[in-house]
This record gives structure tokens, C-alpha cells and sequence, in this order.
């Protein structure tokens, strides 16, 4: 998995490594066969984000513990899928994306020019 490579065509960083994000829980937007969800945008995510979600019947915010989930916050950083990514941004609630970790995938569903206009300046 350490070939995939992010939006820009380089090498895919790291999105987070407190949380264990990213649909192989390894901190990476990494994607295979199995992620039907294409858990593929790095975002730092945002209360409107969060609350958005959880409106669409995927709740964030709540842990799970048994999925090892632990619940996220504002200002955490997480893979995120890239259909809700975008179906957010349809409803102006997308959050700033991490162009270095978010898996060129993620390009199959979001235009690269939507995406950087939502690149997170740091």
C-alpha cells in the first residue's frame, strides 16, 4: 500500500497518528478492493462537518469502543469518505481537505480543482 500516492501525485503522507484513521486504522488514506466507502480525503474536521454527518445517519462524534472508534472532535484529523466529503460540500459543510494525505482516489468521485479550493492552509 505504501505506492498509493496523494492528490498531487506524491507520495501519500500520513493523515493522522493519534487516531488511528483511515479504513486499515493505520493512520493513512490508504484504499483496497475491500473500502467500499473509499475512505480517501484527509480532513481536519469541523463542527458543522461533524454535525452534517451525523444528520446523515453517520455519527462521528459518539465513540465506539468496540470498534476501537473514539469518537471525534473539532480540529481532529480523519480519512473521511470521499461520496460524504462531497455530498457535504453540495450542502456547504465540507471540511478543509490535506492535499499531501488524501489518496489520488479520492479523485474518482472529486474533481482536483474542487479540492484545492478546500486545501487547508496552514
Amino acid at each position: 500500500m505504501s505506492n498509493q500516492l496523494n492528490v498531487l501525485g506524491t507520495a501519500l503522507e500520513a493523515c493522522c497518528t493519534s487516531n488511528h484513521t483511515g479504513f486499515y486504522r493505520d493512520g493513512y488514506c490508504y484504499t483496497g478492493p475491500m473500502d467500499m466507502g473509499s475512505h480517501t480525503v484527509c480532513c481536519y474536521i469541523t463542527q458543522e462537518f461533524l454535525e452534517y454527518s451525523k444528520n446523515a445517519g453517520n455519527d462521528l462524534s459518539t465513540a465506539v469502543p468496540e470498534y476501537n472508534f473514539p469518537g471525534l472532535s473539532p480540529g481532529d484529523k480523519w480519512c473521511v469518505c470521499a461520496l460524504r466529503w462531497l455530498q457535504a460540500e453540495e450542502t456547504e459543510k465540507a471540511p478543509p481537505i490535506i492535499l499531501e494525505a488524501s489518496n489520488a482516489r479520492c479523485l474518482e468521485v472529486i474533481s482536483l480543482e474542487l479540492i484545492k479550493l478546500y486545501a487547508y492552509k496552514k
